[in-house]
């Protein structure tokens, strides 16, 4: 029998290929920062739980890895455990030259640059990946010509035709076919302004995306904005891209943002009630995916990657105690009152972003499983 990487063997092989390279880096960040800073570094891990292999090297760091595949913290001297939650109690103990060496014990901008540097790390890997692909393998693109309009679709009731060439959504400049249907894609119901070139023309349309469930080659649904206008080779000039190390940076930093704001653009509309909120997944889904783009080939899996590292990035720097988002919310507020929140306050803090953390999981995990069975 045929065991590919939509089996499960494969899926869960693509997605510890996946997450701990992801992880590695992210974690990679904060210590090459910290380090730099001169804060003392206890352990590397990739995973949690019982440790598996490792071993400690000459500045006393315990590089290993653990049981449970699902992240990877640094642990940093003066730390009470892997959350990075200050042990108030030691510290306080400590003479004055070893503070120094512990990360609480660091100065403020230390210790934002430290945590800062793991989400940077994450977003300047998914840079990278998508420079190498781009410079490789390219990038298919065309050009945002209307090559035909559906009938009684939102694009023909607002006037479009075929032969108009899109240039701007909402204002917004657009290049090429993928940028107007990444635009749409994420704003069902929500009205658009679709400036248009007409010959020698330019017109404003208003035109509202219809919702439409759409299914990927595995089964996989979601809900996404159509306006209803399509692309062919004859108008659109479907083609290649290929870009000099350079221009594929600054074209990899871009993908990277468009991720960005199409991940803001799903949330605001998650929570406005015009998107539903079952795309957002857990660890069964991303092995999933990870197991399907794998099974696409190199190219596939490796744009896989570089979309979750951002969204890795993005997650973390979540306003959230326990996440690096919420350390940097603290260290914002400590630089405005001009010293840190009580170590109550902070207590506190940590228990309830440990709460929201874990019903994040719960929910993420339900939509994998139970959800997608609806």
């Amino acid at each position: 029998m045929d065991i590919g990487f939509t089996h499960a063997p494969g899926m869960i092989v693509a997605f510890l290929i996946a997450i701990s390279f992801l992880v590695f880096f992210h974690e990679l960040g904060h210590y090459l920062v910290a380090r730099w800073s001169g804060i003392r570094i206890l352990a590397f891990s990739l995973g949690f739980g019982p440790e598996l292999i490792g071993r400690t090297d000459k500045h006393g760091t315990r590089w290993k890895v653990c049981a449970i595949p699902l992240g990877g913290y640094v642990r940093f001297y003066g730390d009470e455990d892997a959350a990075s939650r200050p042990d108030f109690e030691g510290l306080d103990a400590l003479p004055a030259e070893e503070r120094a060496k512990t990360f609480n014990g660091a100065r403020l901008w230390k210790r934002a640059a430290t945590v800062a540097a793991g989400p940077i790390a994450n977003f300047i890997l998914a840079i990278a990946i998508f420079a190498v692909i781009f410079m490789v393998y390219g990038r298919p693109v065309s050009d945002p010509v209307v090559s035909d309009v559906q009938p009684g679709s939102p694009a023909a009731e607002a006037g479009i035709q075929p032969g108009d060439i899109m240039v701007a959504l909402d204002g917004q400049k657009v290049s090429n076919f993928s940028q107007v249907v990444r635009y749409v894609s994420v704003r069902p119901e929500v009205p658009i302004v679709v400036t248009v070139e007409r010959g020698d023309e330019a017109l404003k349309l208003n035109i509202t995306p219809s919702r439409y469930e759409d299914e990927d080659q595995f089964g996989n649904r979601m809900e996404i904005g159509r306006i209803g206008v399509v692309a062919n080779q004859e108008t659109a000039n479907f083609r290649v891209e290929r870009y000099g190390p350079l221009e594929a940076v600054g074209q990899g930093a871009l993908q990277s943002w468009h991720i960005v704001v199409s991940t803001y653009d799903y949330i605001v509309n998650v929570f406005a009630g015009r998107m539903k909120a079952d795309q957002i997944g857990g660890p069964v889904r991303v092995a999933n995916m990870a197991g399907q783009m794998a099974s696409l080939g190199f190219v596939a899996f490796a744009n896989f990657a570089a979309i979750l590292s951002v969204s890795v990035g993005l997650f973390n720097l979540l306003p959230v105690p326990m996440l690096d988002g919420g350390h940097l919310l603290f260290y914002a507020i400590e630089a405005v009152r001009g010293r840190p929140l009580s170590a109550r306050i902070q207590e506190f803090a940590f228990r309830v972003g440990l709460a929201m953390v874990l019903a994040l999981m719960i929910f993420a995990t339900w939509n994998d499983t139970i959800g997608r069975m609806g």
